[in-house]
């Protein structure tokens, strides 16, 4: 009798599409991959950008970014939904209503706000329904500091835990900031994780020289893999940060502006406080 290979979790990542590769669904897919799951995608907008900045974003019509979802659903054993770019308003609500026709998924959400070259890709009119309809239905999100402070309405940027706070008290089960854009370290970064009822946990490492391109997006969707193999928030957010820090230690250079993480490796290679 034939044995076979165990069946790998799917993840289901929802997001944006880079022509350059470095972020958005090919970074999600890479990702997940890598940390032993199996990528199905859903495409909410295509964009023109390159390693340098976003210059256009083209949406999806809403129905179609529904009907590719329930596509996958009615299909696949998804494990994970993992969120990133979604690019327009239209796109949001659909997404919405796919996460509370499936109310007991666990979801990752990377609030993709601005691009790595500083356009906007979140106009106002789009964050009031983040806040109120989407971070409730999230099982963990992972915004920058900036993209922290945008999402929590503060006046005050900055205020890190203040901002971490507020966010869980829109609906999500945990919140991770991460700290690249936390310039006070400048030689190390510090990524917080928050929970209801429980001290912040904060993760340190090195920080990298040089910026990247998908960073996020490597960091969410290797959490979303780690938690579709079966591992809590934590433990998940622990593993995941361990192999975007080693993609990113390891990236390289192929366009004018960022660097592209290495995400073609099998977790885990090194961990950060042993790299020398």
């Amino acid at each position: 009798m034939q044995n076979h290979p165990p069946k790998p979790p799917v993840v289901l990542a929802i997001g944006g599409h880079d022509p350059c590769g470095g972020a958005g669904i090919q970074a999600d897919i890479e990702s997940i991959g890598a940390n032993g799951c199996h990528a199905a995608s859903v495409v909410t907008c295509l964009t023109i950008q390159d390693s340098c900045n976003v210059s256009r974003l083209i949406p999806i019509p809403p129905d179609t970014i529904t009907a590719q979802a329930q596509a996958v659903i009615d299909d696949c054993p998804v494990a994970v939904i993992k969120i990133g770019l979604l690019g327009s308003l239209s796109a949001a609500e659909a997404v919405v209503a796919l996460l509370r026709e499936n109310p007991h998924q666990p979801v990752v959400f990377d609030p993709v706000l601005t691009a790595g070259g500083g356009r906007d890709l979140a106009n106002e009119s789009l964050l009031p329904l983040l806040r109120r309809e989407l971070l409730p239905c999230c099982s963990l999100v992972t915004p920058n500091t900036g993209e922290a402070s945008r999402l929590a309405g503060s006046e005050a940027e900055g205020v890190i835990d203040n901002d971490g706070r507020a966010l869980l008290g829109l609906g999500p089960q945990a919140v991770l900031i991460t700290g690249t854009h936390d310039q006070s370290r400048p030689s190390e970064v510090a990524n917080r994780l928050y929970q209801a009822d429980k001290s912040p946990i904060v993760s340190v490492c090195p920080r990298l020289a040089g910026e990247f391109h998908g960073s996020g997006c490597t960091l969410a969707a290797a959490i979303a893999a780690a938690m579709a193999r079966g591992e809590g928030i934590e433990d998940a957010v622990r593993q995941g940060l361990e192999y975007s820090w080693m993609s990113l230690r390891h990236g390289f250079r192929l366009g004018k502006c960022q660097s592209m993480p290495e995400r073609l490796f099998k977790y885990p290679r090194q961990k950060p406080e042993d790299d020398e």
